[in-house]
């Protein structure tokens, strides 16, 4: 089991960290802060360039922090709140399958690292060697329900703020 949690964390980590420094860096084909940036505006996310620095660090150091197993509950956490940010406002108009630009992969890449919080990181972790954090329902949970708070903030600025956006256009 432990060899599988180390492959399951490489891959999704490192997966969601190099997605990260698309947003930050530019890196892999991103736009990196300014491009991103522009595209969350259009979303109605603002301040854009802010909330790209955000996903972006969410996405890599959640990711990094997978990988390596270190604070798995909050690596998941943070992954878990990216991920639903990315699906409600991208992603679910566009249906289930990604090849229609749909929710199946960021949901995939959400329900791992959650998974991986709820069995704990396995033996080949540092959170496995330096005994900082266990497996079990309450990681899993924690991790989940922190995940969806956070993701639900920027979510909700978001909404609240359209209405202001529409009245300054008319």
């Amino acid at each position: 089991m432990d060899l599988g949690l180390l492959v399951l964390r490489l891959v999704v980590g490192l997966t969601l960290a190099a997605h990260g420094s698309q947003k930050l860096f530019g890196w892999f084909g991103g736009y990196g802060l300014a491009g991103t940036g522009s595209f969350l505006e259009q979303l109605g996310f603002r301040p854009g360039r802010l909330q790209a620095v955000l996903s972006g660090l969410a996405e890599a150091g959640g990711g990094l922090l997978l990988a390596v197993g270190l604070f798995t509950p909050l690596a998941a956490a943070a992954i878990v709140a990216v991920m639903l940010v990315a699906v409600v406002s991208v992603n679910f108009a566009k249906g289930f399958f990604v090849q229609n630009g749909g929710a199946e992969y960021p949901l995939v890449l959400a329900a791992s690292a959650v998974a991986v919080a709820f069995a704990g990181p396995g033996a080949f972790s540092l959170d496995g060697a330096l005994w900082i954090f266990g497996s079990g329902a309450g990681w899993g949970f924690a991790s989940l329900g922190t995940g969806l708070l956070l993701g639900a903030g920027p979510l909700v600025l978001r909404r609240a703020a359209a209405p202001a956006r529409e009245q300054k256009a008319a």
